[in-house]
């Protein structure tokens, strides 16, 4: 009696080697750390890791009856690092970090020096024309925060 069911043998029943998962496992190793995917994969990490990824930080501006409240997140950064500049009704916001390190051998030559400056600003247009004498600021974990009075000018009554 002859059955539909093709003979076994082990040609049809392969199974994997580990050696075959290996060659693929080294394959792709080597591709990530080859350099077009290297320095991509590079670029992302740092992308992640920076504190402003976007080359921007978040700012809100809020108005009251009397003056003009702007926050801005500036999570790690310290505050020797902002700076704030007017302009007659413009406020800007600065944050400057310069990093720089070396590497030395064991007979103290440097053979990598490596400088980075990396400057962020954002700047705040207000309609009213902004006294920096008036003007307050405060820096409190990783949120800074700037009170600006609004400074009324003289009306001028029309006559007939």
């Amino acid at each position: 009696m002859m059955s539909s069911m093709p003979p076994s043998d082990q040609n049809n029943n392969k199974k994997f080697k580990p050696e075959q998962f290996r060659d693929l496992f080294r394959s792709m190793n080597d591709l990530i750390h080859e350099k077009p995917v290297k320095g991509f994969l590079q670029s992302i990490d740092e992308f992640f890791n920076s504190p402003f990824p976007s080359g921007a930080f978040p700012i809100q501006v809020r108005e009251s009856e009397d003056k003009y409240i702007i926050t801005a997140e500036l999570p790690g950064v310290k505050k020797e690092q902002i700076r704030l500049n007017f302009l007659p009704n413009q406020l800007t916001i600065s944050i400057e970090n310069t990093e720089s390190g070396t590497t030395e051998d064991l007979n103290n030559r440097i053979f990598q020096k490596r400088i980075s400056h990396e400057r962020l600003s954002r700047t705040i247009s207000l309609p009213v024309v902004i006294n920096e004498k008036m003007v307050k600021a405060s820096y409190r974990d990783g949120l800074l925060t700037i009170t600006v009075p609004m400074v009324r000018g003289k009306s001028i009554n029309i006559e007939d």
